[in-house]
């Protein structure tokens, strides 16, 4: 990890070099697509095809995983303020690439409990999603947030636009590769694609704070002097032991994990679902594709709205943007339908993406950031875990002929965000952190 170039073109480039560290943050959000819900939906009907494997075995692998970030990202957090993002985000790529590309031999099974489990299906997928899940979301918005203060909004809306073009490419090449060739050569591209576009960001370009390279977060220049007429406004400063006392981050922990689970059980299925419906190959791609689009539209509105407004108030309009995707699910079964139900959650996830990282920050400052983001971020792995399986139950155990099969769950989650969008209007933000005990 020595060789690094932030150092040396921090203080050269033309433009503030927070730019260049939101595009390599930017890379690896993108890559981590390779392990994303939208492209495990693409997998699922020819694994199940092919293998004879049931929908609800193959979400599993993407659900052990969330569970196994759950554990992981407390760790994660205190690693990134330790050691840097660039070392996490180095060895999430490394690891992603490998994860992606063994996906296509990993077809054995062992029996248990008179079932055959493909355990090493599970073991490669469920490492991809907790780089997915935990690492790569953790680190890339606490260096961007690091970097951008006054602005963080809008550069957290352009890291969920990367993994928005992500969301739209991953999916659309992997659905090609398959038709063409086969589902095992699709895992080898998207993994080789992982190390292609991000491997050497995430090692050379990134720097942890503009601090340690000699330059002020969004650009600005040195502290005004204390008689200046506009003087720096001073940032929150808690630590994770402080944090963990507010209600307010763990009103913003559990209604982020809610969403998360909303998406995640969404997302997994749209594909299987929209074909269950009798629409064609290409049309659940179009919609899985328009998804994408409007989340990575939906990021950069959100991201200048919660700028100017408070997070809470901006938290529960995302809420209840998914909240409407879901219920227009439950009715969605012509191309016009499946089209504009994935353009309304697409544009709530941009939300769900964006919005969470600025309100901790803003909340809480960065002195500990990745560590409270940590700390956080199991609720969103958890939910993530959940989320990815329930519809899969619904389908295997309480399916029916037709569009019913997913019906109980998405109206689940159609309830679920608007309970979620009342649980922000009622809670209020942190306050100040409490002055240094004098023991």
């Amino acid at each position: 990890m020595a060789v690094n170039l932030a150092p040396l073109l921090a203080r050269r480039t033309p433009f503030f070099y927070g730019w260049v560290v939101l595009f390599s943050a930017g890379t690896s959000n993108f890559v981590r697509n390779a392990a994303a819900s939208l492209t495990i939906a693409v997998f699922v009907y020819p694994l199940s095809q092919e293998l004879g494997w049931s929908r609800t075995m193959i979400a599993g692998a993407a659900s052990l995983g969330g569970l196994a970030a759950t554990f992981a990202s407390p760790a994660v957090g205190r690693a990134v303020d330790r050691f840097g993002a660039r070392s996490v985000l180095t060895l999430s790529v490394l690891v992603l690439g490998l994860a992606t590309i063994s996906l296509a031999w990993a077809t054995a099974t062992v029996t248990l409990f008179g079932a055959a489990v493909p355990w090493a299906f599970y073991l490669a997928c469920g490492t991809g999603r907790v780089i997915f899940s935990s690492p790569v979301p953790i680190a890339t918005s606490v260096v961007v947030s690091h970097w951008f203060v006054r602005m963080r909004g809008r550069v957290n809306g352009m890291l969920s636009a990367a993994h928005s073009a992500g969301m739209i490419l991953f999916p659309l090449l992997a659905s090609v590769i398959i038709a063409r060739d086969g589902w095992r050569e699709a895992w080898v591209v998207l993994g080789l694609m992982v190390w292609g576009a991000a491997l050497l960001p995430a090692w050379l370009l990134t720097a942890q704070t503009p601090e340690e390279v000699g330059l002020r977060p969004d650009g600005d220049p040195a502290d005004p002097p204390e008689d200046s007429a506009s003087p720096r406004q001073e940032e929150p400063a808690w630590t994770l032991a402080e944090a963990v006392r507010t209600p307010a981050l763990w009103v913003l922990a559990i209604g982020t994990g809610a969403l998360f689970l909303i998406q995640a059980g969404t997302n997994t299925h749209a594909a299987a679902f929209f074909r269950d419906q009798g629409l064609d190959a290409a049309t659940a791609g179009l919609a899985i594709s328009l998804n994408a689009a409007f989340l990575g539209i939906g990021g950069l509105v959100w991201g200048r709205v919660v700028e100017g407004c408070s997070p809470r108030c901006v938290m529960a309009a995302v809420a209840l943007a998914m909240a409407a995707g879901s219920a227009l699910f439950v009715g969605a079964d012509t191309a016009a339908e499946a089209l504009a139900c994935s353009a309304v959650f697409g544009f709530g996830l941009g939300g769900m993406l964006t919005v969470p990282p600025v309100a901790y920050a803003d909340y809480f400052g960065r002195r500990s950031l990745g560590a409270i983001r940590g700390a956080t971020e199991p609720f969103t792995t958890f939910g993530q875990a959940v989320g990815a399986l329930v519809p899969g139950v619904v389908f295997d155990h309480l399916a029916t002929p037709g569009r019913q099969s997913y019906v109980p769950a998405f109206a689940a989650f159609a309830a679920l965000g608007l309970a979620t969008a009342l649980m922000f209007l009622l809670a209020g933000p942190p306050g100040r952190p409490p002055p240094p005990s004098d023991k």
